[in-house]
């Protein structure tokens, strides 16, 4: 399946479709597009015929391009459709119904994983650990648990990529709990999840496959230049801003100084909550590792940024899956995937 040329279907935001030649002179580390562009051009590198489809609200264009092109499968790189993030799940499902093989996690997998509420309940029902939490919906009155000791932090409950989350998020009275959560109920639109804020490394591990799992290896956040009294977490700041980047050294690499048995059993951690949570493809677990050695599984993000030299690439090329492999063996997944693997 590796070496056969395959029409893909590349499934992209209609204002991130990537031009087919870069025009000089473009800085590609600060395109919007960066992720659509490495993946589309790498995928033609290895010999695939790609057509690019521009999605946004329109599902009939999908029936008409799989009518049309007639693809073996489909590259999903949307993160929502009609601009609302959870409707991702809507439109496998539609690949699906389609019959149309796809990359990245199935429906499932995506439902379970977008609610941090959901996804936190499975995990501890499979005694994966996670910080105790509480939702508080728009509308509902802001009351803390007693089991809920300061400090706590205050995200979005269904929403990706950091948003809503910045130094203000983490919260150490009733006063500024309830602020937050307005602020998330009225800015973001968005249920709030509270949890407690857990002080230790922030870590990543990516996880490739479907049944059979690999793990790759532990990556974290740096923080070298951060004020002293500033939390160490991935706010949007920290994960968008290059300029704030530079200013306060954040930079994310190899886990430093993490022995071998603590990496091992952080690895096998991510793999039982990948399976718990139903995921398939690939996707990146997200946890912190506090001052007392213990792990805490935050939360799963299926089908991750997947740019050239990102978390997710970086972290597969030192275990020795080369980018345009690692793209190939995505399509793989993908291509053996069925969606009644898990009925």
């Amino acid at each position: 399946m590796s070496g056969a040329r395959l029409r893909v279907l590349a499934l992209v935001h209609r204002h991130l479709v990537p031009p087919d030649t870069l025009p000089e002179g473009t800085d590609l580390v600060s395109a919007p597009w960066r992720t659509e562009y490495d993946v589309i051009s790498t995928l033609r590198g290895l010999g695939h015929e790609v057509m690019t489809l521009g999605v946004h609200d329109d599902l009939g264009e999908l029936r008409r391009a799989n009518f049309e092109f007639k693809p073996n499968i489909a590259f999903n790189l949307l993160e929502g459709f009609d601009d609302v993030t959870i409707f991702d799940q809507n439109v496998v499902s539609h690949l699906e119904l389609l019959k149309l093989a796809y990359t990245g996690c199935n429906p499932r997998g995506l439902l379970l994983s977008r609610d941090k509420s959901l996804s936190k309940k499975l995990l501890a029902y499979h005694r994966i650990p996670v910080p105790e939490f509480e939702v508080f919906r728009v509308g509902r009155p802001v009351r803390r648990p007693k089991r809920l000791a300061f400090p706590l932090i205050v995200k979005p409950l269904t929403q990706e990529a950091s948003v809503g989350i910045s130094q203000a998020s983490v919260v150490d009275t009733d006063e500024k709990l309830k602020e937050r959560v307005a602020f998330v109920h009225q800015s973001i639109g968005n249920a709030a999840i509270v949890e407690q804020y857990i002080e230790g490394r922030e870590l990543y591990v990516g996880i490739l496959g479907n049944q059979a799992l690999q793990s790759f290896p532990v990556w974290e956040l740096f923080f070298t230049n951060m004020p002293a009294e500033a939390k160490r977490i991935a706010t949007d700041r920290v994960k968008w801003s290059v300029k704030y980047q530079q200013k306060y050294g954040i930079e994310s690499g190899p886990a430093k100084d993490l022995p071998d048995a603590v990496g091992d059993r952080i690895q096998h951690t991510c793999k039982r909550a990948y399976r718990a949570l139903e995921l398939s493809g690939y996707a990146r677990i997200d946890l912190r590792l506090d001052n007392d050695g213990r792990v805490w599984v935050l939360e799963a993000n299926p089908n991750p940024q997947i740019a050239r030299g990102e978390d997710f690439a970086a972290s597969a090329e030192k275990a020795g899956v080369a980018y345009d492999a690692l793209l190939q063996r995505i399509l793989n997944l993908g291509m053996r995937w069925q969606p009644e693997s898990f009925a």
